[in-house]
């Protein structure tokens, strides 16, 4: 069963003493199974319609709240920082709240219980890594529910610890913290103030760039990423002023240890692009659905020019992402032997990763990773991708009925097809003699992909196609016949 995400609590309660509670630390039994017939007091110590055990929820919070008073008197003078392991029967109860949190009406009891108090109190004294993660994991299952979110997302105090955890260099306490505020920020009703809060936490930035930068753990690289698409899509002025912020800002001092838990040794100023491209890097061949967050990141970047200078302003990261990209489209997309349905499922990678190489083009035209004389394949995927779309939506024209009111094309599909087709505009428009000659010579432009080109680019971009046709003549004039007399509007 999958334990997922984390949430704060109703601001201004108190947590609850040990004595509050009703039961005691001894009374810690499995959540009781359905009550049979005239069972009334099991039937009465049911949470909800569920077949969980008030009382032993009762006795098990109380345990925890024990646990770390075990916990806080038996460290040390000198060993305030050091972990301890949690034993494992306490781990095995409290992993078993964790499980019963999924249920609604197990969440809403907790709620009324105040257990989001009690459990940022567990979380504000903890010394075991592992209570923390189950904690927050508890947390983070209580907020799927927009009823509970709605009362822990008040709990300023909770909202501050657990943005705080985002600098903790735990794993697997990191990804129950980010699915937490990926809950929280999925969510209208409290997104708000989840962004409110990120905005005043400057460390938030720091440490989210850290982990991506740093981090080797493909779960915890998506879910991060996850949530930084989500604060870039829902706050332009926050992506704005996290671009600015990050630029320059002071990284993790040397022995700082890493999102895996590794020291850190004279690690750079950390800048959100470079960040984004190193955990796009990691995930290139474990997650394509993790690639395609980091590259909606890079694409939202690209949107305000701030975003976009942070990409090409050092040559060295626009190099980078240059290269990236352009090996992802070239190598791992819309391959010559791939079946054209194959764009269905690639179509919500290929169109951001295309919208950041136009934009990083159209800006940066003259950087030599640029130049189109080093990028030929690149030319023979846009006009591929035109090709395996334009049989896609001829053999879903054949597939409606005449007359049918179905509604035509896929959204993403269309996106895709306006975004590669404006990228191979601006390129064409660039295109020199030499260039297109190389072209011709090694197969990337032929009577098939040019008709391709010239009737994807013609009703929107005339101006390119007939500079494209002009320079086509001048290498390969029997070609640029061939193309006179299959659009002969393009005739002088």
């Amino acid at each position: 069963m999958e334990r997922s995400g984390v949430d704060p609590g109703d601001s201004g309660s108190s947590s609850p003493s040990l004595d509050g509670l009703p039961g005691s630390p001894g009374m810690h039994r499995n959540p009781s199974p359905p009550p049979s017939e005239g069972e009334e007091s099991a039937e009465g110590d049911a949470i909800g319609n569920t077949v969980y055990s008030k009382h032993w929820l009762f006795s098990t919070l109380t345990r925890l709240i024990q646990v770390v008073s075990d916990q806080e008197g038996g460290s040390g003078a000198g060993d305030s920082e050091a972990q301890l392991d949690l034993d494992e029967e306490v781990e095995s109860e409290i992993c078993k709240v964790w499980d019963m949190s999924m249920d609604q009406d197990v969440a809403r009891f907790l709620q009324e219980f105040k257990a989001a108090d009690i459990l940022l109190g567990v979380i504000g004294k903890s010394k075991s890594s592992r209570l923390t993660e189950i904690c927050v994991g508890v947390l983070g299952n209580i907020a799927c529910f927009p009823e509970t979110c709605q009362s822990i997302s008040g709990n300023e105090d909770l909202g501050e610890v657990l943005l705080l955890l985002l600098g903790d260099s735990d794993p697997p306490t990191l990804l129950e913290t980010s699915r937490l505020l990926l809950t929280c920020l999925s969510q209208p009703s409290v997104a708000p103030c989840w962004v409110e809060r990120i905005r005043q936490q400057k460390s938030v930035c720091e440490n989210l760039c850290f982990v991506m930068s740093s981090s080797t753990n493909v779960d915890l690289l998506v879910k991060v990423g996850e949530v930084v698409d989500k604060l870039f899509d829902l706050d332009e002025e926050l992506m704005r002023s996290w671009i600015r912020g990050a630029r320059g800002s002071a990284a993790p001092s040397p022995g700082h240890p890493t999102a895996d838990g590794e020291p850190a040794n004279n690690t750079p100023a950390l800048d959100i692009a470079p960040c984004v491209l190193e955990a796009a890097k990691q995930l290139r061949s474990d997650s394509p659905d993790g690639l395609e967050v980091y590259m909606h990141i890079l694409q939202l970047l690209t949107t305000v020019d701030e975003g976009i200078q942070a990409i090409v302003l050092s040559v060295e990261v626009g190099e980078e992402a240059w290269s990236l990209l352009c090996d992802v489209v070239c190598s791992d997309l819309c391959q010559p032997d791939d079946p054209p349905i194959v764009i269905h499922e690639q179509k919500t990678l290929l169109a951001p990763i295309l919208a950041v190489l136009s934009a990083m083009f159209v800006c940066q035209a003259q950087h030599d990773y640029s130049k189109m004389d080093k990028n030929l394949p690149l030319i023979g995927s846009l006009i591929r991708v035109l090709q395996y779309l334009g049989e896609c939506q001829q053999r879903e024209t054949e597939r409606r009925e005449p007359g049918s009111e179905e509604e035509a094309g896929d959204n993403h599909l269309k996106i895709l097809k306006d975004t590669c087709c404006e990228f191979l505009a601006n390129i064409l428009t660039e295109l020199p003699k030499d260039t297109v000659s190389e072209l011709v010579q090694r197969g990337y432009l032929s009577e098939e992909t040019c008709s391709t080109a010239v009737q994807s680019l013609l009703s929107l971009y005339s101006t390119a196609t007939r500079h494209f046709l002009a320079v086509l003549s001048e290498v390969d004039e029997k070609l640029a016949e061939g193309l006179l007399k299959d659009f002969p509007s393009l005739r002088p």
